[in-house]
């Protein structure tokens, strides 16, 4: 039997590919490649030494997977595939909405026609929104505070109505993880967004390799310690390793489990900047802008829940994150 990854050639899920393939299990990536590059396979192959299955199909393409599910055997399912970017969904929330949305609603009908009742579900710590208490917990009230956020709010909601509604076949596992960066050891797989990045380690990278003449802050007058954003950054192979997990759990217990991914430690902006540039003897020019819509000023994760429950600690430092996402780009340079 099969786990098959929806998203699997992106960031995440390229990742947690590598981690299943080595631990032995088969594996089948589903993805549109929106945001995430073909030659990613390859890449996984030559680290793992081991193939796997790849469909290029989207999600809101109901018959297509339904196909797929036909083919191959799959007993589990890890859900990575969906739109990401918190600033572009507050711009076109109408696509994030659709895509996101109904590329799950179609995974778990798919799913359940073909008697496949394992799911683990990339969902997000923006759920908890502006949150008035730090650390968060699991329990803490949603409250998103833009589209992509929200999205993956509703997506919790369904599944959660999913799993009480037939609470014996139904086993969901839901990820809330805080901020992945880094890459794998070998800098053979990272972070490789289309475009301008969206997220911070990404956009550091490229002015590491003057592909961006410099990074823009958004905001330096929040109420932390240096007035730049807060956020509990993981290592991206912590993350996937907390994947496994998940699915371990889920193949011994039947019901709904959401669990925080994170470190329990938070970081502001200019501290990653700074870590950067020391472990790394590398400049990074920055200028200060307004803040973004939809940001908040801190968040950070309670993993006591995933340490007790799963076995799961994060044992990567920033030092470890900061040197695999500029080890990543050095190796992967293209002039």
């Amino acid at each position: 039997m099969s786990v098959l990854v929806t998203g699997g050639c992106g960031f995440i899920g390229s990742h947690t590919v590598v981690e299943l393939l080595e631990e032995g299990q088969d594996v089948v990536i589903v993805d549109n490649l929106c945001n995430s590059k073909i030659e990613v396979l390859g890449k996984i192959e030559e680290i793992t030494k081991r193939k796997p299955k790849f469909y290029q199909v989207d999600l809101c393409q109901k018959e297509e997977l339904n196909q797929i599910f036909q083919k191959e055997k799959i007993d589990s399912v890890i859900h990575f595939a969906g739109l990401k970017a918190v600033g572009e969904s507050v711009r076109e929330p109408l696509r994030y909405y659709q895509n996101n949305l109904i590329s799950t609603l179609n995974l778990l009908e798919v799913m359940e026609k073909h008697d496949c009742f394992q799911l683990v579900f990339s969902s997000s710590a923006t759920v908890y929104g502006d949150v008035k208490k730090l650390p968060i917990k699991e329990d803490t009230p949603f409250s998103t505070t833009n589209p992509y956020g929200t999205t993956k709010r509703m997506i919790e909601e369904i599944l959660t109505d999913v799993a009480y509604a037939n609470p014996e076949k139904w086993r969901i596992c839901i990820l809330r993880y805080f901020n992945p960066i880094g890459a794998h050891s070998s800098g053979l797989i990272g972070e490789d967004p289309h475009g301008i990045p969206n997220n911070l380690m990404p956009y550091i990278v490229k002015v590491s390799q003057k592909e961006l003449d410099h990074l823009t802050i958004y905001g330096n007058d929040y109420n932390t310690e240096d007035g730049t954003g807060v956020r509990d950054y993981i290592h991206v192979v912590d993350l996937a390793q907390g994947h496994l997990k998940a699915l371990e759990k889920i193949r011994k217990s039947n019901g709904i489990f959401i669990y925080n991914l994170g470190t329990g430690k938070g970081h502001s902006v200019l501290e990653i900047v700074q870590a950067f540039e020391r472990v790394n003897q590398v400049k990074i020019p920055y200028v200060i802008g307004a803040r973004r819509p939809g940001d908040i000023a801190s968040c950070y994760a309670d993993v006591t829940k995933a340490q007790e429950e799963l076995g799961f600690v994060a044992s990567k430092t920033l030092d470890d994150m900061v040197r695999d996402s500029y080890h990543y780009v050095q190796k992967n340079k293209t002039h």
